[in-house]
């Protein structure tokens, strides 16, 4: 009896061991099996926390008992301290959602209901005991499709009573954060304007913000459309129908997923989809699709049209723009010259809106940069360049131009270009090489690439970014100045 209850107990801790590997990884892909099984960028995790333990977990129940008792006693606590260490290392570890509580719970009643029914038939639950974490899966899945629809109706509710509300949706490779943020900021001059939380740029997202975050006072709301496949900006375009839309530099960010240059311009361009389109801002730069439906060519302002004296220092940034037949000068603490075009789209929509140039050059002069873009931060007798959440090659490489203009030392901390091609990550690599002193690689994702092409500069190779705090300590000095370039979580 002491041993049947010791090996309910092992089969349960393997169960459950198992269900939280597949929920973080789940959670870290947007709950898509599809990317989170074929396109996680450590598929041997898979290999040595689920195929193997679950085959060896199979074979237990071949073996003559007690044999095979003990084996699942012994296989149930090593996979149980495996996963443990390994979870206790993750920088971005399984956020406890309401999904994730439900997903639990429905995993305990049918694991009790398992173990219950197998008791009273009088029968070894065996490999049944993995039925419950498939049926909490499948029914975890099905509970969040009805919710979502829920939440779905009651959104779609909610702006029909808010008719006057006008939505602007800015999609985009590059800068979509900052561009959405530096038009919130421009229109409140005028408006209540309200914009998506941080990156917060998905259909489910987005739905639960308009539910829960937006107030009925607001007069202009504005979003931010990620895609992650073809289809995802054209679900969000029909569910808002924006009445403005804004798409900005579109290069090879997420190639791994769309595959072609191509896929990601026809992806962003759905955004125009929209039935309630009045005028789309769209960068003049950007490759166009093959075709765009005459109505709605006629709504595209291409930006910016026509800037000139542009000033990016580690100071701050100026320029001049062209409006509606005259110059105007802007200034702001935001850093980058990529930023003058961000910025410009967002100086046409406070125009489109009717926002004086005065009070656009006032809002402009206050605009706070978006946190971790670019952000210079003065401490400890250092300068530091906190570029963490800029992920594309010329938003990197502006961040290298400008740290060229620091005297002193400079370090870069950097794990490369996330979800790009190998080419893009050895241009960045030359551009590090030509500007930093020493440079530290997190991570072993782009490592080699890294490492074979910077030659000048000092490498440090980081495995695990826990190492990084110390490092710097003991590599850095007063007077330098530290760029954070990128960043990536340990499971990428």
């Amino acid at each position: 009896m002491d041993m049947l209850v010791i090996d309910m107990i092992a089969q349960w801790v393997f169960v459950v061991t198992l269900a939280l590997y597949l929920a973080t990884n789940l959670q870290w892909y947007n709950y898509s099996f599809k990317r989170a099984i074929f396109r996680h960028h450590k598929f041997m995790w898979h290999i040595y926390y689920c195929l193997v333990p679950f085959t060896l977990y199979f074979g237990t129940f071949f073996l003559t008992r007690p044999l095979g008792d003990y084996l699942l006693v012994a296989l149930s606590m090593v996979y149980a301290i495996a996963i443990i260490v390994w979870y206790l290392r993750l920088d971005k570890k399984l956020n406890f959602t309401k999904r994730i509580v439900r997903y639990f719970v429905i995993l305990f009643i049918f694991m009790t209901f398992n173990k219950s029914l197998c008791y009273f038939l009088g029968i070894e639950s065996g490999l049944l005991d993995l039925m419950p974490l498939g049926f909490a899966v499948i029914i975890s899945r099905m509970y969040e499709k009805v919710l979502l629809d829920r939440f779905v109706t009651l959104a779609n509710s909610k702006l029909k009573l808010m008719s006057n509300l006008k939505i602007i949706c800015v999609t985009g490779s590059y800068g979509k954060t900052s561009i959405k943020n530096f038009i919130e900021q421009i229109l409140k001059e005028k408006y209540r304007a309200y914009a998506t939380p941080r990156s917060v740029n998905t259909y489910t997202g987005i739905v639960a913000d308009i539910n829960h975050n937006i107030d009925y006072t607001t007069e202009i709301y504005i979003a931010e459309a990620g895609a992650r496949e073809k289809g995802d900006i054209s679900q969000i375009a029909h569910f808002l129908n924006p009445h403005y839309a804004v798409i900005g530099e579109i290069g090879e960010q997420h190639i791994e997923y769309f595959k072609h240059i191509d896929n990601i311009v026809a992806t962003k361009f759905e955004l125009l989809e929209s039935e309630r389109l009045k005028k789309a801002f769209v960068f003049k730069d950007n490759p166009k699709p093959k075709e765009i439906a005459p109505g709605v060519a006629k709504k595209i302002q291409y930006f910016p049209e026509e800037v000139r004296n542009i000033q990016a220092t580690l100071e701050g940034t100026s320029f001049e723009l062209f409006i509606k037949g005259e110059w105007y000068k802007f200034e702001t603490m935001v850093l980058g010259y990529f930023n003058v075009t961000n910025l410009s789209v967002a100086i046409y929509m406070g125009a489109e809106f009717g926002v004086r140039i005065e009070d656009i050059q006032r809002a402009v002069r206050r605009i706070e940069p978006v946190p971790h873009r670019l952000n210079k931060i003065e401490t400890n007798q250092k300068m530091i360049l906190d570029d963490s959440f800029n992920g594309n090659l010329k938003g990197m490489k502006e961040a290298i131009r400008l740290s060229s203009l620091y005297n002193g030392r400079k370090i870069i901390v950097t794990p490369g270009i996330v979800e790009s091609t190998e080419e893009a990550n050895i241009e960045l690599a030359k551009a590090i090489d030509e500007v930093f002193d020493i440079a530290i690689i997190t991570g072993e994702l782009n490592a080699k690439i890294l490492q074979t092409h910077i030659h000048k500069a000092q490498r440090i190779i980081l495995k695990s970014k826990t190492q990084l705090e110390d490092m710097l300590k003991s590599c850095s000095k007063p007077g330098d100045l530290v760029l954070f370039s990128n960043d990536a979580p340990n499971y990428i």
